[in-house]
């Protein structure tokens, strides 16, 4: 079964400094139809204005991925890790027992980024942080997996059986992911637009895929897309 997540049903909130789309239940958006899938709980498309940003907050339990689309988002924890995230790059945060963060935008721009929550495998793991950079040609017509539970390839590494790969598609470019039996695939359009088993996707789209074989992906225009591997959730 293939499954249709519209860009324009998901949540929506909008703070004045942040205008925030949301694909799974979060904050004040609650939709029993869709709280997670698999152990994929969280999909944000946040646009931070300049100067804005989240204050220190914690987490527990959560590997939290960062992904950049435009801007920079400038990131500070209670592990000492304080750096800036740019497009191209991965962050993973792996929250465990608990850790504290902040996220700002001191970029005179907007800064958008997608803010991924992944359910661990095991509760009670020693936070932990990865950031990398994974370079345009090695997506350019491909899907290149950043994250993964080994760190296979050089992706940064999470607590769960779950791969995830950034891929860029124009013209002819094509790519396939092939799904073993039991596994569940989640395809996120993050730019332009994209064919994913011959269905129009633009940015901000989505597709589950539940008992299905094949991922196919093609006739991309400007597209950037992430899509997931994940196992289903006991």
């Amino acid at each position: 079964m293939i499954t249709l997540r519209a860009a324009a049903d998901r949540g929506h909130a909008n703070h004045g400094w942040l205008d925030s789309w949301h694909s799974f239940s979060f904050a004040g958006y609650h939709d029993p139809a869709h709280v997670h899938f698999g152990p994929l709980r969280v999909i944000n498309e946040d646009r931070v204005a300049a100067g804005g940003g989240f204050g220190a907050h914690p987490h527990r339990d959560m590997e939290i991925i960062s992904y950049v689309i435009d801007g920079a988002l400038a990131h500070k924890d209670s592990m000492g890790n304080v750096g800036t995230i740019v497009p191209g790059e991965v962050q993973r945060m792996s929250a465990g027992t608990g850790v504290m963060h902040s996220e700002f935008n001191h970029s005179p721009g907007t800064t958008h980024f997608l803010q991924i929550w992944i359910f661990p495998d095991r509760q009670g793991v020693t936070p932990s942080y990865e950031q990398k950079a994974f370079a345009e040609a090695d997506k350019r017509g491909r899907l290149r997996v950043v994250a993964s539970p080994d760190g296979r390839e050089d992706s940064v590494s999470i607590h769960q059986d779950a791969l995830l790969y950034a891929g860029l598609f124009d013209g002819d470019e094509q790519a396939s992911l092939a799904l073993a039996p039991g596994r569940l695939g989640y395809v996120h359009v993050v730019r332009g637009q994209l064919q994913v088993n011959g269905r129009a996707l633009g940015a901000g789209d989505a597709l589950k895929f539940d008992g299905e074989p094949l991922i196919t992906l093609g006739q991309g225009n400007n597209a950037e897309v992430l899509v997931f591997d994940l196992p289903p959730l006991a």
